[in-house]
């Protein structure tokens, strides 16, 4: 047998002796086998049929999703026949345009990649031949797959979106940046440091691998330069209530005087409540607290096997109505500003529509929205998730992990969303450049993830994103009541984001149709997060009003003004002459609830992993 011939620097590399380039590829494979022996050694990772077994149902839905595309595709075999040329003749033309640069230095590219597209960042992917040859073919062939699979015709809408979107997944991981030998970045990396960079991506591979128990867990930032209560998490208060669901956190005031009439804050239990509490620059809970109002917050607990049967009728009695009163006593108001973010302002409308059958919704002073969805019907990306053999498999991993949903399973889909943000750059900058990750306390709080109790966790997919229940009068019923959104006469405040890939800002709207009390509907720039965490000093992002009514978001768009900065400062004056006069501030504790601990309290602490 022939000898095999020593590994060459690929094309666009940086200019290293093929005989030291030889030495670093070697070195590399040296430390590398040394490195997964003792991954193995330290790690015997139980049953990874187990550990696999998770991703198998979706990976059958998704292949009887690709198997549907594939027939409807060969059952139009000109339709294929003129998408294989529209390839070919967008290929001819990058050699062309690869031909001219070559030989006389004219640069027109074929195509670029978009405005947002951070992956070509770096400038040999414009200036080096072999690398913008690179990235364009990439980026025309991933264009070209996105468009013939989006031109099928003959499937139902569900299957369309599943396909489209696990088509994009597909693109994103076979960019070339992700790829050691086609990534000028990292080939760079390795010339410079001798292939170290490969060697430490292998080993934060391998301690990520440990940290998931045998499932990739990738690492966004360095979680050790966080601690809850200090650095994030820290503005000052008291925890005056809790019970099995929650911690409500009274939030110290920074004024003589408070308004009269309190805010009460119920995040998502899907994450943790301090993205509303992150430093003290971009906190809403002390921005607030400066502006005069007596700030509560609800930390939810991180259940566990025990509360398996929570129901989603235990989150209103036992949370959102249990929090009212809770913050009511403490103050000793008479009324209370209710506020619910995503899965929360789904929550309080659901709330809301159960106090006003029952006649006792005179105590609810306001109720805010952030970023909420009452209308499932277009909920976005997330939707190609939800399907009845989705949920029953769903509920299969719930039983067999004790009756929740692993928190790892809830943070992916999430992360799927935005794959190239959350989850390729990493891989890039970890892996294969070998960086440790850099300290971010919004990263820090997107890997503190929570787990889902399975009754509540079904019923919520099944009835809001399946069958979109709570929008029908009598669709879902609660404490006996027949829950209807249209008896909701509460003032009512809404923001979304224009950006927003998780509670699409179009479908939230729906609600402006729902309540009968008046809304003021607000539309803030940016995502699901920074559209809300928007602090006025940032001056960043703009905002939307339109105090004419609108039937739909496209109209309500069309004739609104637009306002520089933050969307808080609009909130403020609207709560403000709802809020009642000004009376002595309120020390928590010195009420009617007595201090239980400090903020921000045990439960949050509780990590899922």
């Amino acid at each position: 047998m022939a000898d095999r011939a020593p590994p060459t620097p690929p094309p666009g590399a940086p200019d290293v002796p093929q005989e030291e380039w030889s030495a670093i590829m070697a070195g590399i494979a040296e430390r590398s086998q040394r490195l997964v022996a003792d991954f193995i050694n330290r790690n015997a990772i139980a049953n990874p049929v187990q550990a696999s077994a998770a991703g198998m149902a979706d990976a059958v839905q998704i292949g009887a999703a690709f198997l549907e595309l594939t027939s409807k595709m060969l059952a139009d075999p000109h339709k294929l026949m003129d998408a294989q040329l529209s390839l070919w003749r967008d290929t001819m033309e990058l050699w062309r345009s690869a031909a001219l640069k070559a030989f006389n230095g004219t640069d027109t590219p074929v195509i670029e990649a978009g405005a947002g597209d951070r992956r070509f960042k770096d400038e040999a992917w414009q200036s080096d031949q072999v690398f913008s040859f690179i990235k364009q073919s990439y980026l025309l062939t991933s264009r070209w797959i996105q468009t013939t699979v989006g031109d099928v015709e003959g499937m139902d809408n569900h299957t369309k979106h599943k396909v489209d979107f696990f088509t994009r997944q597909f693109v994103d991981a076979m960019a070339p940046t992700n790829f050691a030998m086609t990534n000028p970045e990292v080939l760079r990396a390795v010339a410079e440091t001798k292939g170290e960079n490969l060697v430490k991506g292998l080993s934060h591979l391998l301690a990520d691998l440990e940290k998931g128990k045998g499932r990739l867990r990738v690492s966004m930032t360095d979680e050790k330069a966080f601690t809850i209560g200090k650095n994030v998490a820290a503005t000052p208060g008291k925890v005056v209530f809790q019970n099995r669901m929650f911690q409500l956190i009274q939030y110290t005031p920074t004024t003589a005087e408070v308004k009269e009439t309190p805010i009460l804050i119920m995040p998502p239990w899907i994450n943790k409540y301090y993205i509303l509490d992150l430093r003290e620059k971009n906190s809403l809970v002390k921005w607030l607290t400066d502006q005069g109002y007596t700030t509560f917050v609800v930390s939810w607990v991180n259940p566990d096997e025990s509360m398996a049967a929570v129901s989603f009728e235990d989150y209103m009695f036992e949370g959102a109505l249990a929090a009212r009163d809770a913050a009511l006593k403490a103050t000793g108001a008479k009324k209370v500003h209710m506020v619910g973010y995503c899965i929360g302002g789904t929550l309080l409308a659901a709330t809301l529509a159960y106090l006003a059958d029952k006649g006792d919704d005179d105590n609810i002073a306001t109720a805010t929205y952030f970023v909420a969805l009452t209308d499932f019907e277009k909920s976005g990306d997330i939707g190609v998730f939800i399907d009845e053999e989705q949920i029953k498999g769903l509920e299969q991993r719930m039983d067999d992990a004790g009756g929740f949903l692993d928190a790892a399973d809830m943070a992916n889909t999430f992360n799927m969303l935005r794959s190239n943000d959350l989850i390729w750059s990493f891989v890039v900058n970890n892996y294969l450049l070998g960086k440790e990750p850099f300290p971010f306390d919004l990263l820090y709080w997107n890997s503190d993830s929570t787990r889902m109790p399975k009754a509540m966790h079904s019923y919520y997919l099944r009835n809001m994103y399946l069958e979109n229940n709570l929008v029908k009068p009598g669709g879902i019923t609660l404490g006996g009541v027949p829950i209807d959104l249209r008896k909701v006469k509460i003032p009512s405040y809404m923001t979304s984001a224009r950006e927003d890939h998780i509670a699409p800002w179009a479908s939230t709207f729906a609600a402006t149709q729902l309540f009968k009390g008046p809304v003021r509907f607000v539309l803030s720039g940016s995502g699901h997060i920074a559209g809300v965490v928007n602090p006025p000093a940032a001056k960043k992002y703009n905002f939307w009003t339109n105090d004419k009514k609108a039937k739909t978001p496209e109209e309500w768009l069309k004739t609104a003004t637009e306002t520089p900065g933050s969307w808080w400062t609009d909130w403020d004056a609207w709560l403000a002459d709802k809020s009642g006069k000004m009376v002595p501030a309120r020390q928590p504790g010195s009420g009617k609830l007595k201090v239980i601990e400090d903020a921000p309290g045990s439960y949050v602490k509780a990590r899922a992993d």
